[in-house]
Protein backbone atom coordinates (compact mmCIF):
# COMPACT_ATOMS: atom_id res chain seq x y z
CA UNK A 1 0.00 0.00 0.00
CA UNK A 2 1.17 3.58 -0.53
CA UNK A 3 0.08 7.00 0.59
CA UNK A 4 0.11 9.95 -1.78
CA UNK A 5 -1.51 13.30 -2.42
CA UNK A 6 -3.90 13.81 -5.31
CA UNK A 7 -3.16 16.90 -7.44
CA UNK A 8 -5.43 19.68 -6.28
CA UNK A 9 -6.64 20.81 -9.70
CA UNK A 10 -10.41 20.80 -9.85
CA UNK A 11 -13.28 23.01 -10.95
CA UNK A 12 -15.59 24.28 -8.24
CA UNK A 13 -17.66 27.26 -7.25
CA UNK A 14 -17.74 28.88 -3.82
CA UNK A 15 -20.77 28.34 -1.63
CA UNK A 16 -22.20 29.79 1.59
CA UNK A 17 -23.09 27.22 4.22
CA UNK A 18 -26.64 27.73 5.36
CA UNK A 19 -27.92 26.17 8.56
CA UNK A 20 -31.65 25.61 8.20
CA UNK A 21 -32.43 23.31 11.08
CA UNK A 22 -31.96 22.87 14.78
CA UNK A 23 -29.18 23.48 17.21
CA UNK A 24 -25.60 22.37 16.67
CA UNK A 25 -24.14 19.47 18.55
CA UNK A 26 -20.95 17.46 18.45
CA UNK A 27 -21.10 14.06 16.78
CA UNK A 28 -18.50 11.39 17.63
CA UNK A 29 -16.23 12.68 14.87
CA UNK A 30 -14.12 14.72 17.27
CA UNK A 31 -14.13 18.09 19.01
CA UNK A 32 -13.17 20.15 15.97
CA UNK A 33 -16.32 19.54 13.94
CA UNK A 34 -19.85 20.75 14.62
CA UNK A 35 -22.60 19.05 12.61
CA UNK A 36 -26.27 19.75 12.16
CA UNK A 37 -28.42 17.55 14.36
CA UNK A 38 -30.30 16.01 11.44
CA UNK A 39 -27.36 15.31 9.13
CA UNK A 40 -27.21 11.88 7.45
CA UNK A 41 -23.46 11.49 7.25
CA UNK A 42 -22.87 7.88 6.16
CA UNK A 43 -24.54 4.67 4.98
CA UNK A 44 -27.97 4.50 6.72
CA UNK A 45 -27.34 7.70 8.67
CA UNK A 46 -26.54 7.80 12.42
CA UNK A 47 -24.35 4.77 13.23
CA UNK A 48 -25.92 2.94 10.27
CA UNK A 49 -29.23 2.60 12.14
CA UNK A 50 -31.43 3.95 9.35
CA UNK A 51 -33.40 5.94 11.94
CA UNK A 52 -34.02 9.69 11.88
CA UNK A 53 -35.16 11.18 15.19
CA UNK A 54 -35.88 14.63 13.73
CA UNK A 55 -39.38 16.06 14.33
CA UNK A 56 -40.11 17.44 10.85
CA UNK A 57 -42.95 15.77 8.94
CA UNK A 58 -41.95 13.52 6.05
CA UNK A 59 -44.14 12.79 3.03
CA UNK A 60 -45.91 9.45 2.72
CA UNK A 61 -46.79 10.06 -0.92
CA UNK A 62 -44.24 11.30 -3.43
CA UNK A 63 -43.26 10.84 -7.07
CA UNK A 64 -41.69 12.69 -9.98
CA UNK A 65 -44.83 14.86 -10.02
CA UNK A 66 -45.79 15.02 -6.33
CA UNK A 67 -43.86 16.46 -3.37
CA UNK A 68 -40.78 16.70 -5.57
CA UNK A 69 -38.26 19.33 -4.42
CA UNK A 70 -35.68 18.64 -7.13
CA UNK A 71 -34.36 15.93 -9.44
CA UNK A 72 -31.07 15.52 -11.28
CA UNK A 73 -29.72 13.05 -13.82
CA UNK A 74 -26.28 12.13 -12.45
CA UNK A 75 -25.33 8.86 -14.18
CA UNK A 76 -25.07 5.28 -12.98
CA UNK A 77 -24.44 4.42 -9.37
CA UNK A 78 -25.93 2.64 -6.39
CA UNK A 79 -24.10 4.36 -3.51
CA UNK A 80 -26.44 6.01 -1.02
CA UNK A 81 -26.66 9.80 -0.81
CA UNK A 82 -25.32 11.52 2.30
CA UNK A 83 -26.37 14.91 3.69
CA UNK A 84 -24.32 17.31 5.82
CA UNK A 85 -23.80 21.06 6.28
CA UNK A 86 -26.62 21.84 3.85
CA UNK A 87 -25.13 19.67 1.09
CA UNK A 88 -26.02 16.32 -0.45
CA UNK A 89 -23.22 14.18 -1.93
CA UNK A 90 -23.63 11.41 -4.48
CA UNK A 91 -21.36 9.46 -6.84
CA UNK A 92 -21.51 7.94 -10.33
CA UNK A 93 -19.28 6.11 -12.77
CA UNK A 94 -19.21 5.74 -16.56
CA UNK A 95 -16.29 4.44 -18.66
CA UNK A 96 -16.33 7.54 -20.86
CA UNK A 97 -16.30 10.08 -18.00
CA UNK A 98 -14.76 8.24 -15.06
CA UNK A 99 -15.70 8.35 -11.39
CA UNK A 100 -17.67 11.47 -10.45
CA UNK A 101 -18.50 12.96 -7.05
CA UNK A 102 -21.42 15.41 -7.05
CA UNK A 103 -22.32 17.97 -4.42
CA UNK A 104 -25.72 19.70 -4.55
CA UNK A 105 -27.33 22.18 -2.21
CA UNK A 106 -29.60 20.05 -0.04
CA UNK A 107 -32.39 22.64 0.09
CA UNK A 108 -32.61 23.59 -3.60
CA UNK A 109 -30.66 21.00 -5.60
CA UNK A 110 -28.33 23.60 -7.08
CA UNK A 111 -25.03 22.03 -8.13
CA UNK A 112 -22.24 23.35 -5.90
CA UNK A 113 -19.34 21.36 -7.24
CA UNK A 114 -18.41 18.26 -9.20
CA UNK A 115 -15.13 16.37 -8.95
CA UNK A 116 -14.16 14.01 -11.76
CA UNK A 117 -11.54 11.27 -11.48
CA UNK A 118 -10.45 9.84 -14.81
CA UNK A 119 -10.36 6.08 -14.36
CA UNK A 120 -9.28 3.71 -17.09
CA UNK A 121 -11.66 0.71 -17.32
CA UNK A 122 -8.72 -1.72 -17.26
CA UNK A 123 -7.71 -0.42 -13.81
CA UNK A 124 -10.97 -1.70 -12.29
CA UNK A 125 -11.59 -5.18 -10.88
CA UNK A 126 -13.01 -7.80 -13.23
CA UNK A 127 -16.64 -8.22 -14.17
CA UNK A 128 -19.35 -7.29 -11.69
CA UNK A 129 -22.63 -9.15 -11.29
CA UNK A 130 -25.76 -6.93 -11.46
CA UNK A 131 -27.26 -5.10 -9.69
CA UNK A 132 -23.85 -3.96 -8.43
CA UNK A 133 -22.14 -1.02 -10.13
CA UNK A 134 -18.65 0.42 -9.82
CA UNK A 135 -19.99 3.52 -7.98
CA UNK A 136 -21.35 1.48 -5.10
CA UNK A 137 -19.55 2.60 -1.92
CA UNK A 138 -21.45 5.18 0.14
CA UNK A 139 -19.33 8.20 1.14
CA UNK A 140 -19.13 9.51 4.71
CA UNK A 141 -18.39 12.96 6.11
CA UNK A 142 -17.43 14.81 9.27
CA UNK A 143 -19.04 18.04 8.06
CA UNK A 144 -15.72 19.44 6.77
CA UNK A 145 -14.45 16.69 4.49
CA UNK A 146 -16.13 13.94 2.51
CA UNK A 147 -14.43 10.53 2.50
CA UNK A 148 -14.90 8.21 -0.44
CA UNK A 149 -13.86 4.72 -1.45
CA UNK A 150 -13.53 3.75 -5.10
CA UNK A 151 -11.77 0.55 -6.11
CA UNK A 152 -9.33 2.12 -8.60
CA UNK A 153 -8.48 4.99 -6.24
CA UNK A 154 -8.66 3.58 -2.73
CA UNK A 155 -9.77 5.89 0.07
CA UNK A 156 -9.69 9.62 -0.54
CA UNK A 157 -10.79 12.87 1.09
CA UNK A 158 -12.33 15.92 -0.55
CA UNK A 159 -13.08 19.32 0.95
CA UNK A 160 -16.84 19.35 1.47
CA UNK A 161 -16.99 23.10 0.83
CA UNK A 162 -15.52 23.02 -2.67
CA UNK A 163 -14.64 19.45 -3.70
CA UNK A 164 -10.89 20.03 -3.67
CA UNK A 165 -8.97 16.73 -3.24
CA UNK A 166 -7.04 16.63 0.02
CA UNK A 167 -5.44 13.20 0.22
CA UNK A 168 -5.67 9.67 -1.15
CA UNK A 169 -4.59 6.29 0.17
CA UNK A 170 -4.29 3.46 -2.33
CA UNK A 171 -5.63 0.01 -1.45
CA UNK A 172 -5.45 -3.38 -3.17
CA UNK A 173 -8.12 -4.04 -5.75
CA UNK A 174 -10.84 -6.24 -4.24
CA UNK A 175 -11.78 -9.54 -5.89
CA UNK A 176 -14.77 -11.79 -5.29
CA UNK A 177 -15.01 -15.44 -6.25
CA UNK A 178 -18.61 -14.98 -7.41
CA UNK A 179 -17.86 -11.69 -9.23
CA UNK A 180 -19.98 -9.65 -6.81
CA UNK A 181 -17.68 -6.62 -7.07
CA UNK A 182 -16.80 -3.99 -4.44
CA UNK A 183 -19.49 -2.25 -2.37
CA UNK A 184 -18.06 -1.65 1.13
CA UNK A 185 -18.43 1.79 2.73
CA UNK A 186 -16.23 3.80 5.15
CA UNK A 187 -17.26 5.50 8.40
CA UNK A 188 -15.83 8.34 10.47
CA UNK A 189 -15.10 7.90 14.17
CA UNK A 190 -13.42 10.65 16.17
CA UNK A 191 -10.31 11.63 14.16
CA UNK A 192 -10.24 8.51 11.96
CA UNK A 193 -11.72 7.13 8.78
CA UNK A 194 -12.38 3.42 9.25
CA UNK A 195 -12.97 0.99 6.41
CA UNK A 196 -13.53 -2.77 6.26
CA UNK A 197 -12.79 -4.69 3.06
CA UNK A 198 -13.96 -8.29 3.26
CA UNK A 199 -13.42 -9.66 -0.23
CA UNK A 200 -12.26 -13.19 -1.11
CA UNK A 201 -8.59 -12.35 -1.63
CA UNK A 202 -7.11 -9.83 0.84
CA UNK A 203 -9.38 -9.05 3.80
CA UNK A 204 -8.58 -6.25 6.25
CA UNK A 205 -9.89 -3.56 8.59
CA UNK A 206 -8.07 -0.24 8.35
CA UNK A 207 -8.08 3.17 10.07
CA UNK A 208 -6.59 6.35 8.61
CA UNK A 209 -6.07 9.78 10.12
CA UNK A 210 -8.98 11.76 8.72
CA UNK A 211 -6.99 14.98 8.22
CA UNK A 212 -3.78 13.64 6.70
CA UNK A 213 -4.77 10.22 5.32
CA UNK A 214 -1.85 8.55 7.11
CA UNK A 215 -2.21 5.01 8.43
CA UNK A 216 -3.24 4.66 12.07
CA UNK A 217 -3.61 0.88 12.13
CA UNK A 218 -4.48 -2.10 9.97
CA UNK A 219 -5.99 -5.42 11.05
CA UNK A 220 -5.81 -8.44 8.69
CA UNK A 221 -8.98 -10.58 8.57
CA UNK A 222 -7.78 -13.82 6.92
CA UNK A 223 -10.74 -15.89 8.18
CA UNK A 224 -13.29 -13.78 6.30
CA UNK A 225 -15.00 -14.37 2.97
CA UNK A 226 -16.59 -11.81 0.69
CA UNK A 227 -19.10 -9.55 2.42
CA UNK A 228 -20.20 -5.91 2.73
CA UNK A 229 -21.08 -5.27 6.37
CA UNK A 230 -20.35 -1.68 7.42
CA UNK A 231 -18.60 -1.21 10.81
CA UNK A 232 -20.78 0.17 13.62
CA UNK A 233 -20.09 1.49 17.12
CA UNK A 234 -21.48 0.07 20.36
CA UNK A 235 -21.01 1.64 23.78
CA UNK A 236 -21.43 -0.72 26.73
CA UNK A 237 -20.01 -0.71 30.26
CA UNK A 238 -18.45 2.68 29.59
CA UNK A 239 -16.46 1.45 26.59
CA UNK A 240 -17.06 2.14 22.89
CA UNK A 241 -16.21 -0.78 20.60
CA UNK A 242 -15.89 -0.91 16.85
CA UNK A 243 -18.16 -3.80 15.82
CA UNK A 244 -17.84 -5.67 12.53
CA UNK A 245 -19.91 -8.59 11.23
CA UNK A 246 -18.19 -11.09 8.96
CA UNK A 247 -17.96 -14.76 8.09
CA UNK A 248 -19.00 -16.75 11.15
CA UNK A 249 -18.21 -13.97 13.62
CA UNK A 250 -19.39 -10.70 15.10
CA UNK A 251 -16.27 -9.04 16.48
CA UNK A 252 -15.62 -6.07 18.73
CA UNK A 253 -12.39 -4.09 18.27
CA UNK A 254 -10.64 -1.28 20.11
CA UNK A 255 -11.20 1.60 17.66
CA UNK A 256 -7.95 3.28 18.75
CA UNK A 257 -5.70 0.31 17.94
CA UNK A 258 -7.65 -2.29 15.93
CA UNK A 259 -7.07 -4.89 18.64
CA UNK A 260 -9.81 -7.51 18.88
CA UNK A 261 -11.58 -7.39 22.25
CA UNK A 262 -14.34 -9.96 21.81
CA UNK A 263 -15.97 -12.29 19.30
CA UNK A 264 -19.37 -13.93 19.09
CA UNK A 265 -18.97 -17.02 16.89
CA UNK A 266 -22.59 -17.31 15.82
CA UNK A 267 -22.85 -15.91 12.28
CA UNK A 268 -22.98 -17.59 8.87
CA UNK A 269 -20.77 -17.99 5.83
CA UNK A 270 -21.78 -14.87 3.88
CA UNK A 271 -22.36 -11.59 5.72
CA UNK A 272 -23.66 -8.75 3.56
CA UNK A 273 -26.08 -6.92 5.85
CA UNK A 274 -25.00 -4.36 8.46
CA UNK A 275 -25.83 -4.72 12.19
CA UNK A 276 -28.15 -2.24 13.89
CA UNK A 277 -27.18 -0.97 17.34
CA UNK A 278 -29.64 0.18 20.00
CA UNK A 279 -28.16 1.10 23.38
CA UNK A 280 -25.80 -1.78 24.28
CA UNK A 281 -27.48 -4.33 22.02
CA UNK A 282 -26.36 -5.32 18.51
CA UNK A 283 -28.92 -6.76 16.10
CA UNK A 284 -27.71 -8.95 13.26
CA UNK A 285 -29.62 -10.66 10.45
CA UNK A 286 -28.22 -12.94 7.78
CA UNK A 287 -29.40 -15.20 5.01
CA UNK A 288 -26.60 -17.30 3.58
CA UNK A 289 -27.84 -19.71 0.93
CA UNK A 290 -28.04 -23.36 1.88
CA UNK A 291 -28.04 -25.08 5.23
CA UNK A 292 -25.32 -25.31 7.88
CA UNK A 293 -23.48 -27.96 5.87
CA UNK A 294 -23.13 -25.79 2.75
CA UNK A 295 -19.65 -24.35 3.03
CA UNK A 296 -17.95 -22.28 0.33
CA UNK A 297 -16.82 -25.44 -1.52
CA UNK A 298 -20.43 -26.27 -2.39
CA UNK A 299 -21.07 -22.82 -3.80
CA UNK A 300 -17.88 -22.98 -5.88
CA UNK A 301 -18.81 -26.34 -7.34
CA UNK A 302 -22.21 -24.92 -8.30
CA UNK A 303 -21.04 -21.64 -9.83
CA UNK A 304 -17.40 -22.08 -10.91
CA UNK A 305 -17.35 -25.65 -12.25
CA UNK A 306 -18.49 -24.44 -15.67
CA UNK A 307 -17.97 -27.75 -17.47
CA UNK A 308 -19.53 -29.75 -14.61
CA UNK A 309 -16.66 -32.27 -14.43
CA UNK A 310 -16.69 -32.11 -10.60
CA UNK A 311 -13.25 -30.52 -10.65
CA UNK A 312 -12.13 -26.91 -10.46
CA UNK A 313 -9.58 -25.73 -13.00
CA UNK A 314 -7.33 -22.71 -12.58
CA UNK A 315 -8.75 -20.95 -15.64
CA UNK A 316 -12.19 -21.04 -14.03
CA UNK A 317 -10.92 -18.34 -11.65
CA UNK A 318 -9.63 -14.82 -12.19
CA UNK A 319 -5.84 -14.56 -12.26
CA UNK A 320 -5.52 -12.91 -8.80
CA UNK A 321 -6.84 -16.16 -7.26
CA UNK A 322 -4.26 -18.38 -8.96
CA UNK A 323 -1.74 -18.21 -6.09
CA UNK A 324 -4.32 -19.55 -3.65
CA UNK A 325 -5.35 -22.16 -6.21
CA UNK A 326 -1.80 -23.41 -6.70
CA UNK A 327 -1.21 -23.60 -2.95
CA UNK A 328 -4.33 -25.75 -2.52
CA UNK A 329 -3.42 -28.00 -5.50
CA UNK A 330 -1.30 -30.27 -3.34
CA UNK A 331 -0.67 -32.92 -5.99
CA UNK A 332 0.10 -30.36 -8.70
CA UNK A 333 -2.26 -31.86 -11.30
CA UNK A 334 -3.85 -28.49 -12.20
CA UNK A 335 -7.22 -29.32 -10.61
CA UNK A 336 -8.85 -28.95 -7.23
CA UNK A 337 -10.82 -32.01 -6.23
CA UNK A 338 -12.48 -33.32 -3.10
CA UNK A 339 -10.58 -32.22 0.03
CA UNK A 340 -8.38 -29.79 -1.91
CA UNK A 341 -11.43 -27.58 -2.49
CA UNK A 342 -12.45 -27.43 1.17
CA UNK A 343 -9.80 -25.02 2.35
CA UNK A 344 -8.58 -23.50 -0.93
CA UNK A 345 -10.45 -20.26 -0.29
CA UNK A 346 -12.19 -20.75 3.08
CA UNK A 347 -10.10 -20.67 6.24
CA UNK A 348 -9.93 -24.11 7.91
CA UNK A 349 -10.44 -22.37 11.28
CA UNK A 350 -13.75 -20.86 10.14
CA UNK A 351 -15.60 -23.47 8.09
CA UNK A 352 -19.09 -22.13 8.74
CA UNK A 353 -21.98 -22.86 6.41
CA UNK A 354 -25.27 -21.31 5.38
CA UNK A 355 -28.69 -20.84 6.89
CA UNK A 356 -30.88 -18.02 8.22
CA UNK A 357 -30.40 -16.18 11.50
CA UNK A 358 -31.60 -13.15 13.43
CA UNK A 359 -29.69 -12.41 16.60
CA UNK A 360 -29.42 -9.94 19.45
CA UNK A 361 -25.95 -9.75 20.99
CA UNK A 362 -25.01 -7.69 24.01
CA UNK A 363 -21.94 -5.50 23.60
CA UNK A 364 -19.19 -4.84 26.09
CA UNK A 365 -17.77 -8.34 26.47
CA UNK A 366 -14.28 -9.80 26.38
CA UNK A 367 -12.88 -12.90 24.70
CA UNK A 368 -15.29 -15.50 23.31
CA UNK A 369 -18.76 -14.18 24.22
CA UNK A 370 -20.78 -16.75 22.22
CA UNK A 371 -22.09 -18.43 25.34
CA UNK A 372 -22.54 -15.30 27.46
CA UNK A 373 -23.68 -12.38 25.29
CA UNK A 374 -25.97 -13.96 22.69
CA UNK A 375 -29.27 -12.61 24.08
CA UNK A 376 -31.58 -14.32 21.58
CA UNK A 377 -31.21 -16.24 18.35
CA UNK A 378 -33.96 -16.93 15.81
CA UNK A 379 -33.49 -19.48 13.05
CA UNK A 380 -36.01 -19.12 10.23
CA UNK A 381 -36.31 -17.66 6.73
CA UNK A 382 -37.40 -14.09 7.52
CA UNK A 383 -34.15 -12.14 6.87
CA UNK A 384 -32.73 -10.93 3.56
CA UNK A 385 -29.24 -11.76 2.35
CA UNK A 386 -28.46 -8.06 1.75
CA UNK A 387 -31.08 -5.71 3.24
CA UNK A 388 -30.16 -4.77 6.82
CA UNK A 389 -32.52 -4.87 9.82
CA UNK A 390 -34.32 -1.78 11.11
CA UNK A 391 -34.64 -1.48 14.89
CA UNK A 392 -37.09 1.24 15.91
CA UNK A 393 -39.95 1.76 18.36
CA UNK A 394 -39.25 -1.48 20.24
CA UNK A 395 -39.30 -3.67 17.14
CA UNK A 396 -36.85 -5.19 14.67
CA UNK A 397 -38.25 -4.98 11.14
CA UNK A 398 -36.91 -7.00 8.19
CA UNK A 399 -37.89 -7.33 4.54
CA UNK A 400 -36.73 -9.75 1.86
CA UNK A 401 -37.25 -10.87 -1.73
CA UNK A 402 -40.88 -10.98 -2.77
CA UNK A 403 -41.78 -8.10 -0.46
CA UNK A 404 -42.09 -10.41 2.56
CA UNK A 405 -41.79 -8.56 5.85
CA UNK A 406 -41.55 -9.61 9.49
CA UNK A 407 -41.24 -7.84 12.84
CA UNK A 408 -39.97 -8.97 16.23
CA UNK A 409 -39.80 -7.58 19.74
CA UNK A 410 -36.28 -6.19 20.05
CA UNK A 411 -35.99 -7.16 23.72
CA UNK A 412 -37.22 -10.75 23.59
CA UNK A 413 -37.15 -11.71 19.92
CA UNK A 414 -40.85 -12.63 20.14
CA UNK A 415 -42.65 -12.56 16.79
CA UNK A 416 -44.92 -9.54 16.24
CA UNK A 417 -45.80 -10.49 12.68
CA UNK A 418 -44.35 -12.99 10.26
CA UNK A 419 -44.20 -13.21 6.47
CA UNK A 420 -46.60 -10.40 5.64
CA UNK A 421 -46.36 -8.99 2.12
CA UNK A 422 -45.89 -5.27 1.67
CA UNK A 423 -47.52 -5.64 -1.78
CA UNK A 424 -44.41 -5.01 -3.83
CA UNK A 425 -42.83 -8.08 -5.39
CA UNK A 426 -39.21 -8.29 -6.49
CA UNK A 427 -35.78 -8.01 -4.88
CA UNK A 428 -34.71 -5.82 -1.96
CA UNK A 429 -31.13 -4.60 -1.85
CA UNK A 430 -31.72 -1.23 -0.16
CA UNK A 431 -32.29 -1.28 3.60
CA UNK A 432 -35.42 0.15 5.26
CA UNK A 433 -35.18 3.54 6.96
CA UNK A 434 -37.49 5.28 9.42
CA UNK A 435 -38.57 8.80 10.34
CA UNK A 436 -41.67 10.73 11.40
CA UNK A 437 -43.44 7.54 12.47
CA UNK A 438 -43.00 5.98 9.03
CA UNK A 439 -40.88 3.19 7.57
CA UNK A 440 -39.62 3.55 3.99
CA UNK A 441 -38.94 0.27 2.16
CA UNK A 442 -37.24 0.54 -1.23
CA UNK A 443 -37.59 -2.20 -3.84
CA UNK A 444 -35.20 -2.79 -6.73
CA UNK A 445 -38.14 -2.28 -9.09
CA UNK A 446 -38.28 1.39 -8.12
CA UNK A 447 -41.27 1.35 -5.80
CA UNK A 448 -40.89 2.72 -2.29
CA UNK A 449 -43.51 1.36 0.09
CA UNK A 450 -44.29 3.51 3.12
CA UNK A 451 -45.47 1.74 6.27
CA UNK A 452 -46.80 3.17 9.50
CA UNK A 453 -44.60 2.44 12.50
CA UNK A 454 -46.58 0.28 14.88
CA UNK A 455 -47.39 -3.22 16.08
CA UNK A 456 -49.33 -4.01 12.89
CA UNK A 457 -48.19 -3.96 9.29
CA UNK A 458 -50.08 -0.98 7.82
CA UNK A 459 -49.31 0.31 4.32
CA UNK A 460 -49.63 4.08 3.88
CA UNK A 461 -48.49 4.50 0.28
CA UNK A 462 -46.58 3.03 -2.64
CA UNK A 463 -44.44 5.45 -4.64
CA UNK A 464 -42.97 4.87 -8.11
CA UNK A 465 -39.48 6.26 -8.74
CA UNK A 466 -39.64 5.19 -12.42
CA UNK A 467 -36.14 3.68 -12.26
CA UNK A 468 -34.25 0.84 -10.59
CA UNK A 469 -33.49 1.47 -6.88
CA UNK A 470 -30.66 -0.28 -5.06
CA UNK A 471 -29.38 2.56 -2.83
CA UNK A 472 -30.84 3.18 0.62
CA UNK A 473 -32.54 6.62 0.89
CA UNK A 474 -31.28 9.38 3.17
CA UNK A 475 -33.48 11.43 5.53
CA UNK A 476 -32.58 14.96 6.61
CA UNK A 477 -34.47 18.10 7.65
CA UNK A 478 -37.87 16.88 6.55
CA UNK A 479 -36.60 15.69 3.18
CA UNK A 480 -36.09 12.24 1.67
CA UNK A 481 -33.19 11.87 -0.78
CA UNK A 482 -33.58 8.93 -3.16
CA UNK A 483 -30.75 7.76 -5.40
CA UNK A 484 -32.10 5.64 -8.25
CA UNK A 485 -29.77 3.94 -10.70
CA UNK A 486 -29.47 7.12 -12.77
CA UNK A 487 -30.94 10.02 -10.79
CA UNK A 488 -31.01 11.87 -7.48
CA UNK A 489 -34.48 12.90 -6.25
CA UNK A 490 -35.40 14.99 -3.23
CA UNK A 491 -38.92 14.86 -1.77
CA UNK A 492 -40.59 16.91 0.94
CA UNK A 493 -44.10 17.65 2.12
CA UNK A 494 -43.76 21.37 1.52
CA UNK A 495 -42.86 20.88 -2.16
CA UNK A 496 -46.46 20.33 -3.27
CA UNK A 497 -47.51 18.92 -6.64
CA UNK A 498 -45.84 19.29 -9.97
CA UNK A 499 -42.78 21.02 -8.65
Amino acid sequence: MRHYLIPTTCRFQSVIWTIIFGALYILPFGPDVACIADDWTQFRGPNATGVSAAPEPLPAEFSTSQNLVFSHEIGKGIACPIVAAGKVVTTAYAPETGFVVYCHEAATGAELWKQVFKVEPESLPGKIVPPNEHASSTPCTDGERVYIYFSAIGLCALDLANGEPLWSYSLPLPYYLMDWGPASSPIVYEDMVIYCQDDDLDQYLIALDKKSGTLRWQKPRPEMLGGYSVPVLCTANGRTDLVVAGTGKLQGFNPATGEEIWACNSLLRTMMSTPAVKDDRIYVTCQSYGDAGRILKDALMEWKDTNQDKKLEKNEFEKPFWTKFEKADTNGDGFLIQEEINTAFQAPTNMVGGGNIMQCIKGGGAGDVTGTHLVWNLDHKAPSNISSPLVVDGRMFVVKKGGMSAAFDDTTGQTIWMQKRIRNLGDYFASPVAGDGKIYVTGENGFIVVLKQGPDMEILAMNDMEDTCVATPAISNGRIYVRTLNKLHCFGESAGDGK
